[in-house]
């Protein structure tokens, strides 16, 4: 009997230490949210569209038109493409990038790298000043398709670090501390620019300074999870060649295609995250252009987004929990759908009904985002964390250009943003439809997981 006492003693303290190790872990993951955040949040949903479409302007013809490469684009539609062909570089990029973390077992090299990468781009806008619009279009493909690739490695610890039950809470939780810090640096941002006069800036100034801090903010809290993150061995895990990181994706594509319910589940987020990071990337530019609200108003637009975000996230977290994932993202898209809608009518110079949009865009944002990957996470075979997670990254990110581009040339073909915000509805509406046929018990056996009791 006394050594089973001791056996059994000893076990409660391995569990004990594990799960010690788990919730640092957790905390550490959180933090990869709080540093990339403030970059989606200060520079592609509020600072950079507006000011790059400014500064394409600057360089315009007279018929008000820029000449990348030769090819006529209006300067009102630079924005909307680059962040296009930001997505199309990463499309290139993040499969690899998935492959070589799952098959040489080192997921913080590759975190550290592409985080960077980014940060340096983003820092590097500080210098995006004149008529350097093929400047500011260059650093935002670098920092998209970096954020993009270091997001693929950040979501496959989720598995790793959260078993079934707890990830739909640990999931809300990282989109939650990312909204809180995009709120903390926007109010700073607030500051810098409406005082610039005070801070003996121009407001050109102020914005490039914001913009290059977001950089500095991705950087430095980097540093978290780097130090907090456990890298877990591989079996027979080989050097991150490229060719065999190709092969190794190949041999993936051809496994998920033995999981049609999980590629399924995969064509539905494609579609309807589409409309919301298009949402999220030309908000400010809809606000500013078609609307004709100053900077600062899109500022407090966006910081109150950032705050309900967080209670959004949670409290959608919650609801998952009585009413199903599946389900109350469902219930999301239907907001969403109402939300766009109302948006085409909003009257120009009316901060008060843009703020009311910025609400409802707070409080099911996160909360759509953080429930769909926590619900991906349960159709992800053990072991191809990474390499799954670029494909779904690529319908996170990597082929999120489908919106944009719609917008771009809906812009370009009517010269109206109302035009432009109202055809994403569409994405809503069809995600809907293919979410709703998604049978996602069986998609979770299917991929050799445990069923939750709720899902």
């Amino acid at each position: 009997m006394g050594a089973d006492t001791i056996g059994t003693g000893a076990n409660g303290a391995d569990a004990e230490r594990e799960l010690t190790q788990r919730r640092r872990e957790q905390r550490g993951w959180y933090f990869y949210d709080w540093a990339c955040s403030v970059y989606s949040t200060s520079v592609l949903a509020v600072f950079l569209g507006p000011y790059l479409t400014e500064v394409a302007k600057s360089a315009a013809d007279a018929d008000g038109y820029v000449h990348p490469l030769g090819l006529p684009v209006r300067a009102g539609s630079f924005f909307a493409y680059a962040v296009s062909l930001s997505v199309i570089v990463s499309v290139l990029v993040m499969p690899l990038a998935g492959a070589l973390a799952d098959r040489t077992g080192r997921k913080k090299p590759l975190l550290a790298l592409a985080a960077y990468l980014g940060a340096a781009a983003t820092a590097g806008m500080f210098f995006l000043d004149g008529d350097r619009y093929l400047l500011g279009g260059v650093l935002l493909v670098v920092a998209n398709a970096s954020i993009a690739v270091s997001t693929v490695v950040y979501n496959a610890f989720l598995p790793q670090i959260a078993p079934p039950e707890e990830r739909d809470a640990v999931s809300a939780r990282g989109w939650a501390f990312g909204y809180a810090a995009g709120a903390l640096v926007l109010v700073l941002n607030l500051v810098l620019y409406l005082g610039h006069d005070r801070f003996g800036v121009s407001e050109s100034t102020a914005v490039r300074i914001c913009l290059s801090s977001a950089g500095l903010w991705w950087g430095v809290f980097t540093l978290v999870p780097l130090r907090r993150l456990r890298e877990r061995p591989v079996a027979g895990a080989e050097s991150g060649r490229v060719g065999s990181g190709w092969r190794q994706l190949a041999a993936t594509l051809g496994d998920m295609r033995r999981r049609p319910l999980t590629l399924w589940f995969l064509l539905a987020y494609l579609v309807y995250n589409d409309g919301v990071q298009t949402v999220i990337s030309q908000a400010s530019v809809f606000g500013s252009q078609e609307l004709g609200l100053s900077q600062s108003t899109l500022i407090v637009a966006i910081l109150l987004v950032q705050v309900l975000a967080v209670a959004g996230a949670l409290g959608m977290g919650r609801l998952a929990a009585r009413y199903g994932t599946q389900r109350t993202i469902l219930g999301s898209l239907g907001a969403w759908t109402l939300i766009v809608g109302c948006g085409y009518f909003l009257p120009a110079g009316a901060p008060v009904w843009f703020f009311l949009l910025a609400a409802g865009i707070g409080l099911i944002m996160g909360g759509s985002q953080a429930l769909s990957r926590s619900l991906f996470s349960h159709l992800v075979p053990a072991g191809k964390e990474a390499e799954y997670f670029s494909a779904y990254e690529m319908s996170d990110r990597g082929m999120s250009w489908l919106g944009p581009l719609l917008f771009g040339v809906t812009y370009q073909l009517t010269g109206s943003y109302r035009d432009a915000i109202i055809s994403l509805v569409l994405f809503f509406v069809l995600g809907f439809a293919l979410l709703l046929r998604v049978p996602v018990r069986r998609a979770v056996r299917e991929a050799g997981n445990p069923v939750p009791e709720r899902i």
